[in-house]
């Protein structure tokens, strides 16, 4: 029998988590045996994913017809029906949680994106969501905006795992682990249990390079003159996500050496893993693994959408990779500012932020509008 890569990947401390949910893979016991046999130990979902699992799929219709005999407003059944997958899915994985003592066994549910820059309103949301839903092993996924942040500590501090999503730069991510640490000391200072507590940080990936190659192409459709000129900008395409992660891990390496960092670990707290998200390769010219292959290394998962599952069981070249080339990371970024490349990483950090929320609201949006739809379809005359 072939090797499974994911499974080989557990021995380097990688977690492998799965970037998808829908009522299909729960009720066929796909989900199931992804998590018993194929090493998949949690689950992460957004609007575009409850979008694509919910629009058009029949599965869903009794449930609606429910909610609209209920006379539920068109959000309500949107959540039983979203909530409803998020507890089968904690109660697929909780044997994960239990096994690894609150590790693994994770599901992520987002906030409704449409409050990311709403501090009030995301801790209010993430609190109800939490106790709704009502399972130890669920993780309420919170944007890392500025306004998120506050969020993330204060829900934290009221001991409900957080998934801090769509970061991309190393700033962005730093500033998220002081947050998880704030959060903890204000729970530690009530004299309350930090031990299961657990959060992670969703560093995203491919989003980065399309950007980025987006820009170098452009400069090179322009037509470069000088040889050297042209290696220099070709140099830099599809290497800078992965760069800016390992520079990202870093400074999770520091922050774990911090005496703020050590006081907590005293007191049982566990570490916030960084998660590689956004990990399906964009350009076919690349290794449909590369975010994998090259961000394996301990205290780490990475999400992967199912297409990457496959692809990686199959084919990924597993080893323990995330401080090698950490050098040359450091100078690949640097070598954004040269003149001749002249992309400023910051700006590119701060476009990608609000397209990422801009890429769940919409998805949210049509998600509403279509069950919208769906309730006039199926409501009695």
């Amino acid at each position: 029998m072939a090797t499974n890569q994911l499974l080989e990947i557990k021995k380097y401390g990688q977690s492998i988590w799965m970037d998808n949910l829908s009522r299909d893979i729960i009720q066929s016991g796909e989900l199931k045996e992804l998590v018993e046999n194929k090493g998949i130990c949690g689950i992460t979902s957004n609007p575009a994913i409850f979008e694509k699992a919910i629009a058009g799929n029949a599965i869903y219709d009794a449930d609606i017809e429910a909610g609209i005999r209920e006379g539920l407003p068109t959000d309500k059944i949107y959540e039983s029906l979203a909530f409803a997958d998020i507890r089968n899915a904690c109660d697929i994985l909780r044997p994960v949680y239990d096994a690894t003592n609150g590790l693994d066994g994770y599901v992520s549910i987002e906030v409704p994106p449409s409050i990311a820059d709403d501090t009030q309103a995301t801790i209010k949301e993430a609190r109800r969501y939490y106790q709704e839903i009502a399972r130890e092993n669920v993780m309420i996924k919170i944007p890392g905006t500025n306004a998120g942040l506050p969020a993330v500590e204060q829900v934290i501090a009221d001991g409900i795992n957080v998934n801090v999503t769509l970061l991309f730069s190393v700033e962005s991510y730093i500033k998220t682990a002081w947050a998880y640490i704030a959060g903890l000391e204000k729970r530690a200072a009530e004299g309350k249990d930090i031990s299961k507590i657990a959060s992670v940080a969703s560093f995203f990936l491919s989003r980065i390079d399309s950007n980025i190659d987006s820009k170098i192409d452009a400069k090179l459709k322009k037509g470069v003159d000088d040889i050297n000129l042209e290696a220099k900008l070709k140099a830099v395409k599809g290497k800078v996500a992965i760069a800016n992660a390992k520079i990202a891990y870093q400074e999770y390496k520091k922050i774990i050496q911090t005496d703020s960092w050590k006081a907590l670990a005293a007191k049982g707290a566990t570490v916030q893993r960084l998660l590689w998200a956004s990990t399906s390769t964009k350009d076919p010219s690349y290794s449909d693994v590369m975010y994998v292959d090259e961000l394996v290394g301990p205290d780490t998962v990475n999400t992967l959408p199912p297409v990457t599952i496959d692809a990686c069981a199959d084919h990924c070249d597993v080893a323990s990779r995330v401080e090698t080339g950490v050098e040359e990371a450091y100078q690949l970024i640097e070598s954004l500012k040269d003149p001749d490349i002249n992309i400023d990483i910051n700006k590119v950090m701060d476009e990608l932020l609000v397209e990422g929320i801009d890429k769940f609201v919409k998805p949210f949006e049509s998600l509403m509008n279509s069950l919208e739809t769906k309730v006039k379809q199926l409501s009695p005359v």
